[in-house]
């Protein structure tokens, strides 16, 4: 069953994490990426991002809503390696750190 988080607008995002040499992917969503990426960075969590080092942030797209943000990053999880690939790539051809910005 679908639930319904929230009814109101808020930017929710998804995103892709790689590790050092980009072997290793990771897809997750958040309602405030800085600091869940600085989450990550920091290894504040022991699951699959610490155990694998994937801390690089490759991609991520911005929702106004978290139902949408939730149902896209379950549909990207499910897609594989190439088309994962190709999204990064068609915005982030080098994959570079995009939170190294901020």
């Amino acid at each position: 069953m679908f639930k319904i988080y929230e009814l109101y607008q808020k930017d929710v995002y998804v995103y892709i994490l790689a590790n050092k040499n980009n072997s290793v992917l990771y897809v997750g969503v958040t309602n405030n990426i800085q600091r869940r990426i600085l989450e990550h960075k920091d290894r504040v969590n022991k699951g699959f991002t610490y155990r694998y080092n994937v801390d690089k942030l490759v991609y991520y797209e911005v929702h106004g809503y978290i139902n949408d943000a939730i149902l896209r990053e379950k549909r990207i999880k499910k897609w594989n390696r190439k088309w994962k690939e190709q999204l990064i790539e068609e915005h982030n051809k080098e994959w570079i750190d995009l939170s190294l910005e901020w």
